[in-house]
């Protein structure tokens, strides 16, 4: 009888394992996500579909296992799909999620003390749930500090691990000396760019930024380098000028005319100038109309350079811009240090706004924008989170929208710049970057009308990255206090 006993407990433990085997592991995303039935239809929804075109009332787009495999009118009032979970949403709109096109996985640490190292920590958090909640699916990290960990982070939220956007992870920085940072890499040579973009293209890095300090020869080998590879290089320069960089194959360029030193009188070829010097004597007498600057516009579009807005870091060196009220929002999702770090820097900024010249850039980077995008240019946006810290990952991709808006785009021209024309930088915007039948079901849902008031596209109540809703207001709570430590 004890064997028989004995015997039936081994086999009923044996069987608890088999079926514990045989059960699929929960969902480590499942605290974060709203929707996720295999069949979805979006009813009655207004839809920016991402292309500029005007925005369209009553819509309806069904979703299937991830993919959009029908957008029409609802008025058509045609059967839904089998087994579909119809969600009716009206008065809400919909466009395609975001494809951040500058954005960090780092951000700057204040100085403690006032005279320590500038330095950039890992946002390994919170970088990528508030990306995803604001609305940013895929994101482009222009630029890394930690570049094995932004690999490592990309792996798990492939493997549905952890939230966030689809990654589209750019090497370290390639600068020169000195570097801004104690994290970057000071070439020594055009042999060691090409080395370094060598190297990290084996790791599985994308895409490459150049940085501001290094040489036209050193810029011109990672350039072919990174070529060679079939990736594409960015950058954000100072000691070459974008006629130069264009000339030299550049794909990309990140900032816009504020970063462009070639109209500075005392530039020197290969050498970055003062910042100071040259914004102050940008924004007093540099003319965005005159012919040398419409003929570097030109220069860049007919070599196919891209240009990506980054607005929302440019406003944040502004006395007084943007409201309180922006930062406020952002305010939960800042470490205490790093928030009054920020009311401390932004009562300086207003204290000497009267002395800066980034009032007046500001208003030139938006004409440069405009004059670009009506000469032809591919221009992108991203939020760049970095500068004092005021820009958050996410909440400074939203508010880009709102000063293209400002900067005389449409709100569906601003939304089209954010979503499809990164799209198409990247390569993917056959899957990706407009709300189209056999694209990628990555869609952002929002309770209001954000093409008669762009301001709307903050109030983002569900967040779709294949066919997947997730719960923004979830995202942000298990961030609270994170930005600005990890």
């Amino acid at each position: 009888m004890q064997v028989t006993k004995s015997l039936f407990a081994i086999t009923f433990a044996l069987a608890g394992i088999c079926s514990a085997q045989t059960q699929p592991p929960p969902n480590p995303l499942k605290t974060y996500i709203k929707e996720d039935a295999p069949i979805i239809v979006l009813n009655n929804v207004r839809l920016i579909d991402g292309t500029g075109a005007p925005a369209r009332e009553r819509m309806r787009i069904d979703i299937d296992h991830g993919k959009i495999v029908n957008v029409q009118s609802a008025m058509l009032r045609n059967a839904f799909p089998p087994g579909a979970k119809v969600i009716d949403l009206e008065g809400k709109t919909v466009f395609p999620g975001l494809v951040g096109m500058h954005e960090h996985l780092f951000y700057v640490s204040p100085l403690e003390p006032k005279d320590g190292v500038l330095y950039g920590g890992e946002a390994i958090d919170s970088a990528p749930r508030l990306y995803l909640a604001a609305g940013v699916t895929t994101a482009r990290t222009a630029g890394s500090v930690e570049p094995y960990t932004d690999l490592e982070l990309k792996k798990m939220i492939d493997a549905g691990q952890l939230p966030g956007p689809k990654l589209r992870l750019t090497g370290p920085y390639l600068e020169g000396n000195p570097p801004l940072l104690p994290q970057m890499h000071a070439l020594k040579d055009e042999a060691d760019a090409g080395r370094l973009v060598d190297y990290w293209a084996a790791e599985g890095m994308t895409s490459f930024k150049a940085y501001m300090h290094l040489t036209p020869a050193e810029l011109k080998t990672a350039i072919d380098h990174a070529h060679e590879k079939g990736l594409k290089i960015t950058g954000h320069l100072c000691s070459v000028g974008f006629t130069e960089a264009a000339d030299m194959g550049i794909d990309n360029l990140e900032h816009g005319l504020v970063v462009d030193t070639e109209f500075y009188s005392g530039k020197k070829l290969g050498v970055c100038p003062s910042t100071r010097s040259a914004t102050a004597e940008m924004a007093k007498s540099l003319d965005i109309e005159s012919a040398p600057v419409q003929q570097m516009i030109h220069d860049l579009v007919s070599h196919h350079v891209a240009v990506t807005s980054t607005l929302a870091i440019f406003e944040s060196f502004v006395g007084g811009r943007p409201e309180l009220e922006f930062e406020t929002e952002e305010k939960p999702s800042m470490a205490p240090q790093s928030w009054a770090s920020v009311l401390e820097t932004r009562a300086g900024l207003a204290e000497h706004a009267d002395q800066s010249s980034w009032a007046a850039l500001l208003k030139k980077e938006m004409q440069f924008e405009h004059d670009f995008v009506k000469a032809g240019g591919l221009l992108m946006a991203g939020c760049d989170p970095t500068g004092f810290g005021g820009v958050l990952a996410g909440f400074g991709d939203q508010r880009g929208l709102e000063l293209l808006v400002e900067a005389g785009f449409t709100p569906e021209e601003a939304i089209h710049i954010a979503t499809e024309n990164g799209a198409k930088w990247l390569g993917e915007d056959d899957s990706i970057g407009t709300i189209t039948a056999g694209k990628a079901a990555d869609i952002v849902v929002v309770n209001g009308n954000p093409a008669n008031k762009i301001g709307d596209v903050k109030k983002v109540e569900m967040v779709f990255k294949d066919g997947v809703g997730y719960d923004p207001a979830q995202l942000l709570q298990s961030v609270q206090g994170l930005a600005g430590i990890r």
